[in-house]
């Protein structure tokens, strides 16, 4: 069993980036299909960019990524319904010749006949939406940012302390699942252990969860491999969370000077974000879980403009 998780799973800063199959963002989107092409199974979505279709039916056709899905709201609607048959099916052709991934109609409405004409004549999918344009599109967008996330994996464990995503990393038996295991214990919660999947979800955001197959595992080295949700609750683990703090393990070096590192501002970097970052040594008597719940607290405090250590500072001088 400690195959799953010791043996396959290497740290790798290579960046896996994806696609998303239309029929699944149909899906998650509760579309409903107006009209679907032939291939509509093998079509996949490659960019997390929504484009609304008006500038496109007017024949502005530059700076237009045929791979976004295209939106028809109200307006976009009506300006077809005010067009003249030549007009319209210039607008038409303008729309289906790039051959989008799809077309959706916001708010209920369906696809005029011309519409449909020109959907079966370039083979595209025309999906409709019950939501308003601008709710459809901000939910479609986030979704893609989850699906078509660049992501790499990280040998370490990811935990919920206090609302604050711990990413903590060190090496192999220095103590990582052990620690989580006392955080849960403590009320916290678990995201992943050993293989921690990262998402980079926007310029600023690094999201963390577990592949599918060892999700709630731990395994305990004495032990074995413990199921969290099972021994502790459904309260004791949580699927996702956003990369609020590192946390690196290393054994107690006694020609480092720590309280000096304390006082330096550290972070690490996961594909470009640099996310806040502490070090913190090992050896016996140290209670792991309580720092950890202490980082996680200052941390929160540093992202709301309270800093201890510019405190003292300030109050002695040094600044």
């Amino acid at each position: 069993m400690s195959i799953i998780f010791r043996s396959g799973i290497k740290e790798t800063d290579r960046v896996t980036t994806y696609s998303l199959e239309l029929k699944k963002f149909a899906e998650l989107l509760h579309l409903q299909p107006n009209f679907l092409s032939d291939d509509f199974d093998y079509i996949n979505i490659t960019t997390t960019e929504i484009n609304r279709a008006g500038l496109i039916l007017c024949g502005f056709m530059q700076h237009n990524n045929p791979e976004r899905i295209q939106v028809c709201g109200n307006a976009e609607m009506a300006y077809i319904r005010s067009l003249s048959d030549n007009e319209c099916k210039k607008a038409m052709n303008h729309l289906f010749e790039m051959k989008p991934p799809a077309v959706v109609i916001s708010t209920s409405q369906k696809a005029y006949p011309i519409m449909l004409e020109y959907a079966q004549r370039y083979n595209v999918s025309i999906y409709i939406t019950e939501e308003s344009t601008s709710n459809f599109i901000a939910e479609a967008i986030s979704h893609l940012r989850n699906e078509l996330a660049p992501r790499i994996t990280r040998h370490g464990v990811l935990v919920e302390v206090y609302g604050e995503g711990i990413l903590i990393l060190g090496e192999s038996g220095i103590g990582k699942s052990e620690t989580a295991i006392e955080l849960v214990k403590r009320g916290h919660r678990l995201i992943a252990d050993d293989a921690v999947e990262l998402r980079k979800v926007s310029g600023r955001t690094i999201l963390g969860t577990s592949p599918e197959n060892i999700r709630h595992y731990i395994e305990l080295r004495g032990i074995g491999i413990i199921n969290v949700r099972q021994i502790f609750g459904m309260g004791a683990v949580n699927m996702s969370e956003k990369i609020d703090l590192v946390i690196n393990l290393e054994q107690w070096d006694p020609d480092k000077n720590y309280s000096k590192m304390a006082f330096e501002e550290e972070t690490y970097e996961i594909m470009g974000v640099s996310i806040p970052s502490n070090t913190l040594p090992v050896k016996p008597g140290r209670n792991l879980a309580v720092i950890i719940e202490v980082a996680a607290m200052t941390n929160r405090q540093k992202s709301m403009g309270y800093n201890a250590t510019e405190e003292i500072l300030s109050q002695l001088g040094l600044t």
